[in-house]
C-alpha cells in the first residue's frame, strides 16, 4: 500500500466527469480544484470543488487544452495530482510528461503508453505484435485522395476512413464506393485536424453486422493487470455511442475470457497501469478484432462499476499514489446487468440536431433502487455550443437486462428537462424496442436500420392508452379548476362530475370524472370513465400545473410529463409526446368542424438546422442545383454537417457566407 494518498487533486476537465471525480475524491477525504473557462464560470463542477481556477475564453484551445496554465494552477493551489477525465488533455502524451517534469502526479497511464496507443496506426502494429486479432486495413500514411481511393479499392468496400488521432465518433466516414471516398476523405482529414490537431487518416475494412465490444482494464504500477469484463456499446448514431451495457447479451463466457486475455497482453506490451479500455469489433460469427485502446477513463465506465462493485475513479487515484490492486482476476464480480443511456442536448425529432440554451427546468429522476444519474448541470445551467452536447448519463442496474431496461423507461418518464431539446424520448423508445429487448441482433447499424426516416416518437401502446387518457382528464380538470378560481372569469366553477371530451392527438374520447373518496396513494381518489371504461385515479394530492405528474391508475403507477401549450397540453410518456385538450361536449362538437391550420411553405429556403458556424457555401447565386447536391457545410459542437438540396432548383440569393455564426432556422440561401 502507498504511504499516503494525495491531499489535493486538480480535475482538468468540466461537466459531468469533473463532478463525478469530485464526488469520489470528497468521499476519500481528498480536496479538489476545478478549472473553468468563461463559459463555465457558474458551472456545477466549479461550485462543487473546494477551489476553482479560471483558464480563459470558452474555446477549448484557449482554456481546457492549455496544459501549462493547468500546471500553473496546480502550483498555485498546491494540487499534488491531476485527473484528466476524458477528452481534452486525457490522452496527450506531452501533458503527462509535463506533469511529471513538474513533480505532479498524473492520474492515468504512463506517457509512453498514451503515445503507443494514441496513434491508431501505431497501436494496430503493436496489437499485431501482442497477438491481438486485428481488422484488415492499410496502416501506413495516406498522401492524398487518389491514394485513398487506391487503398480502398484494394481492401474492398465497404471501408471506414478514420482520423488517426480520432475518438468519440469524430473524424470517421463510411465509404461504400470510390465516390464516397472522394467526397469524404478531405472532410475526414479536416475533422481530424480541427478536433485533434492531426490530419492523418487510415483506412480499414468495415465489418458488416458488427457489434462494438470493449474490455475494461485496470492495472497498477507493480505489474498487476486485470480485465473487468466487457461492455456492449453497439447502439450508436453517427459512430457516437448512445447506449452502453454490461455485460453484453452477445458475448459468451469463452469469448469474454479470450477478449479479456488479449486486452491484458496488449496492456503488458506497453507497460500499462491505471484504467484503460481496449475496444473490439465483433462480427456475427463472434470473431472479434482490435479497434483501438483508450488510455483513459471511458464515458461508459459506470456500467462496469455497477456489475463489479468497484469505483474506477477511486482505483485510478490509488494506483497513481502507488498502491497495489487489492484484488486479482479471480475476484472480479459480474453482478446483474447495467445499462447507461447518454442524455444529449439534441433534437431527435429534427434529425438529432444539436441544441443549446439555458436549462429553464432541470429535475432528475429519483436515484437509488437501481437508478443512478451522473450529471454536471443544475437548473439554470447553460448548454454551450463550445462543448460536447452530453448533459448527463442515466445508469440503471438490476438483476436482469430487461429489468434494467424497464428502470430506464421509468426514470426517463421522470427526467424533466426544459429550455433545450433533448433525446429522452428517443432513449425511452430504444429501451422499449423489441429488437433491443431481444438483445441478440443489436448491431452498430441498429439506429440506422430501425429509424431510416428519422424519429417521430415511440409507438403508442394500446394497453396504456386508457390510463393515459384517464390521467389526461384529471390534468385538464385540475387546470379548469384553477382557471375557475381566477377572479373575473366568466366561465364560473368547473363541475368535477361533468361530462368532458379529451382530445388526444386529434382523436376525441368522452370522459366523466367523479369523486371516489380517499385514495390509497395519499390523496383524493377519482373515478374516471374513459370511452365507457371505469378507472380509478389517485394523484396523491394536487396536480401540478406542469412538470411530472405521478398517479396510481387502477393500481399501477403512472408518470407523465405535463406542459401547457396554447389552449391545451403536451403530455410526454414512454418516449412519445401527445397533444391533449379538455373540452366540453359542445366545444368538442364544434371542433370537429374547424378547418386545420396550414403550415407556411418554406421549401424555397435552405434553413440552418442548428446553431452553428458556416464552414463553406458550395453554390453561387444563379447556379442550377440538383437533388442531393451539397449546398453548405455547418459546424456545430465540433461536428461538420453537410446540407444538401432536397430537390432541383436555381439559387436565387445567398443570405450567409463562410465564417458566419447562425441561429437555428436562419436562412442560408433561397431558391427561385
Amino acid at each position: 500500500m502507498a504511504d499516503k494518498l494525495f491531499d489535493k487533486i486538480l480535475i482538468a476537465n468540466r461537466g459531468e466527469i469533473a463532478c463525478r471525480v469530485i464526488r469520489t475524491a470528497r468521499r476519500m477525504g481528498i480536496r479538489t480544484v476545478a478549472v473553468y473557462s468563461d463559459a463555465d464560470s457558474g458551472a456545477q463542477h466549479v461550485e462543487m470543488a473546494d477551489e476553482a481556477v479560471h483558464l480563459g475564453p470558452p474555446p477549448a484551445a484557449q482554456s481546457y487544452l492549455l496544459g501549462e496554465r493547468i500546471i500553473e494552477a496546480c502550483r498555485t493551489t498546491g494540487a499534488q495530482a491531476v485527473h484528466p477525465g476524458y477528452g481534452f488533455l486525457s490522452e496527450r502524451e506531452w501533458f503527462a510528461k509535463a506533469l511529471d517534469a513538474a513533480g505532479i502526479a498524473f492520474i492515468g497511464p504512463p506517457a509512453s503508453a498514451i503515445a503507443a496507443m494514441g496513434d491508431k496506426i501505431e497501436s494496430k502494429k503493436l496489437a499485431v505484435l501482442a497477438g491481438v486479432s486485428v481488422v484488415p486495413g492499410f496502416v501506413g500514411e495516406i498522401s492524398d485522395t487518389d491514394h485513398a481511393v487506391r487503398i480502398a479499392n484494394d481492401i474492398g468496400y465497404p471501408v471506414m476512413m478514420k482520423a488517426s488521432a480520432g475518438g468519440g465518433g469524430k473524424g470517421m466516414r463510411l465509404a461504400f464506393s470510390e465516390a464516397d471516398v472522394r467526397e469524404g476523405f478531405d472532410a475526414t482529414r479536416r475533422e481530424g485536424l480541427a478536433s485533434f490537431g492531426d490530419d492523418r487518416v487510415f483506412i480499414e475494412k468495415f465489418i458488416e453486422q458488427p457489434r462494438h465490444i470493449e474490455i475494461q482494464l485496470l492495472g497498477d504500477k507493480h505489474g498487476n493487470i486485470v480485465y473487468l469484463n466487457e461492455r456492449d456499446c453497439s447502439i450508436q448514431r453517427r459512430h457516437q455511442k448512445v447506449v452502453e451495457e454490461a455485460p453484453s447479451p452477445f458475448v459468451t463466457p469463452d469469448m469474454r475470457k479470450a477478449m479479456g486475455e488479449q486486452a491484458v497482453e496488449l496492456a503488458r506490451k506497453v507497460g500499462y497501469f491505471s484504467a484503460g479500455t481496449v475496444e473490439f469489433i465483433a462480427g456475427a460469427d463472434r470473431g472479434f478484432y482490435f479497434l483501438e485502446m483508450n488510455t483513459r477513463l471511458q464515458v461508459e465506465h459506470p456500467v462496469t462499476e455497477c456489475v463489479t462493485g468497484l469505483d474506477l475513479v477511486e482505483q485510478m487515484i490509488r494506483v497513481a499514489a502507488g498502491e497495489r490492486l487489492a484484488f486479482s482476476q479471480a475476484d472480479v464480480r459480474l453482478d446483474g446487468h447495467a445499462i447507461e443511456t447518454r442524455f444529449y442536448a439534441e433534437d431527435p425529432y429534427r434529425g438529432f440536431l444539436p441544441s443549446i440554451g439555458r436549462l429553464s427546468h432541470y429535475r432528475e429522476p429519483p436515484v437509488g433502487k437501481g437508478v443512478r444519474v451522473d450529471s454536471g448541470v443544475i437548473e439554470g445551467s447553460e448548454i454551450s455550443m463550445f462543448y460536447d452536447p452530453m448533459i448527463a448519463k442515466l445508469i440503471t442496474h438490476a438483476p436482469t437486462r430487461l429489468e434494467a431496461a424497464d428502470l430506464q423507461i421509468g426514470a426517463l418518464d421522470r427526467y424533466y428537462v426544459r429550455g433545450i431539446s433533448h433525446n429522452a424520448d428517443f432513449l425511452s423508445a430504444l429501451m422499449q424496442h423489441p429488437r433491443f429487448r431481444a438483445g441478440e441482433s443489436v448491431t452498430t447499424a441498429f439506429i440506422a436500420e430501425e429509424y431510416p426516416d428519422g424519429f417521430t416518437g415511440a409507438p403508442v401502446e394500446d394497453a396504456h392508452l386508457p390510463s393515459l387518457l384517464a390521467l389526461a382528464a384529471v390534468v385538464g380538470q385540475s387546470a379548469a379548476d384553477r382557471a375557475a378560481n381566477v377572479d373575473g372569469r366568466l366561465n364560473g366553477d368547473a363541475d368535477a362530475g361533468a361530462d368532458w371530451v379529451v382530445e388526444l392527438d386529434g382523436v376525441q374520447h368522452p370522459v366523466t370524472l367523479s369523486f371516489a373518496g380517499a385514495g390509497s396513494f395519499g390523496g383524493a381518489g377519482l373515478c374516471v370513465s374513459v370511452d365507457g371504461v371505469r378507472l380509478s385515479v389517485d394523484t396523491g394530492g394536487a396536480v401540478p400545473a406542469f412538470g411530472v405528474v405521478e398517479a396510481i391508475v387502477d393500481g399501477r403507477p403512472l408518470a407523465v410529463q405535463v406542459d401547457r401549450k396554447g389552449s391545451g397540453f403536451t403530455l410526454t410518456h414512454h418516449g412519445r409526446q401527445h397533444r391533449m385538450r379538455l373540452m366540453t361536449p359542445r366545444a368538442a362538437d364544434l371542433q370537429r368542424h374547424m378547418l386545420p391550420k396550414v403550415a407556411p411553405d418554406l421549401s424555397r429556403f435552405l434553413l440552418c438546422p442548428m446553431p452553428g458556424l458556416v464552414v463553406s457555401i458550395a453554390v453561387g447565386e444563379g447556379e442550377r442545383v440538383e437533388a442531393g447536391q451539397i449546398l453548405a457545410t455547418v459546424e456545430a459542437m465540433k461536428m461538420e454537417n453537410i446540407l444538401r438540396a432536397e430537390k432541383s432548383g436555381t439559387v436565387a440569393k445567398l443570405h450567409a457566407s463562410a465564417g458566419d455564426s447562425l441561429a437555428v432556422d436562419a436562412v442560408i440561401l433561397e431558391f427561385d
